[in-house]
Order: structure tokens, then C-alpha cells, then sequence
């Protein structure tokens, strides 16, 4: 029986299989990296939007709005600034707090990334604050990774899937 270059074959099938894999692999994750920076000639849409600081992250201190380092005291908004179903800079009232997801939320993303109740903004104290709620690909503040529960402050971006929105307080 000649069954060595059958098993050669199959051995080769079985490596290229395994390259075309790791390549896609590799292809994604460049992919995903290339996503998570921001774009040099990005315009913001509000010319008052005020993007974060160079240097910022999503860490902040929950005392910045006490000390008086915040814009103001007005109305908290989201504002879109792209998001699949929704028209860019319309501005959502943020007072009484709101929900985002696929689901029955107050926000309603059409968003294939987005689970149908990916993540809540809430009033704690005297600041709003912005929590993942579980969701399988995450909630993204000033392009990073959401860790808990974290404040809001003028300017700061959050990201969930392909919808991007602007945190506005004036």
C-alpha cells in the first residue's frame, strides 16, 4: 500500500490550514490596533466639544467636579458622533441617566457590536458616571477599554462597537 504520499498531502493540507490561520489571526488583531488610534486629520463635528487632552485617559478623578475643574453645571448630553441609525450631533439628554444597547434602552444602538444592554450612564452624587454592562465586545472611554465604573467628564468620547458618541456638559 502506498498510503506515505497520501499522508504527506495530508500533512501539507493541514500546515497551509494552519498558516491561513495565523495569518488571519494576525490580520485581525493589526486590524483592531489600527482602529483603536485615532485619526491625525480628525475634525471633531462640535467645534465646543473640547477632545480630551493628548495625554488623557480614561482615569479621571471623581473629585474633578467637586473641585471645580468641570465646564458647568448645565444639561449633560451625548452627542452622536457617528453611529449606524442615528443622524450625526443630535444631542441625547443625559439628566435622569440612560441605558445604550440593541435592546429596550433609552438609547437604541443598530449597532452589530453592541449587546442589547451594553452599557448604563448614572447620576452618583454630584457626576454622571458610565458602566459596561457585561457586554461581549466592550465600552470604550477616550478609546480605552472601560474598567468599571468610571466618571464623565466635558469632552470625554465613548465608543461601543461601530458608535461612537461625545460626553457634553456645558
Amino acid at each position: 500500500m502506498t498510503l506515505e504520499p497520501i499522508s504527506v498531502a495530508l500533512k501539507l493540507g493541514f500546515l497551509v490550514v494552519l498558516y491561513l490561520f495565523l495569518l488571519w489571526v494576525v490580520r485581525s488583531s493589526l486590524k483592531d490596533l489600527r482602529r483603536a488610534q485615532p485619526a491625525a486629520d480628525a475634525v471633531a463635528v462640535d467645534d465646543h466639544a473640547g477632545a480630551p487632552p493628548a495625554d488623557a485617559t480614561a482615569m479621571h478623578s471623581a473629585s474633578d467636579d467637586m473641585l471645580g475643574d468641570h465646564v458647568g453645571d448645565g444639561e449633560p448630553r451625548l452627542v452622536v458622533e457617528h453611529a449606524p441609525g442615528h443622524t450625526t450631533g443630535i444631542a441625547y439628554d443625559l439628566t435622569g441617566g440612560a441605558t445604550l444597547g440593541r435592546g429596550n434602552v433609552e438609547i437604541r444602538l443598530e449597532d452589530p457590536f453592541a449587546s442589547s444592554q451594553h452599557a448604563r450612564i448614572e447620576r452618583q452624587g454630584s457626576v454622571l458616571v458610565l458602566e459596561d454592562l457585561g457586554s461581549t465586545n466592550g465600552t470604550f472611554l477616550n478609546e480605552e477599554p472601560l474598567r468599571g465604573i468610571q466618571p464623565l467628564h466635558h469632552g470625554d468620547r465613548i465608543r461601543i462597537g461601530d458608535s461612537e458618541f461625545s460626553y457634553l456638559q456645558d
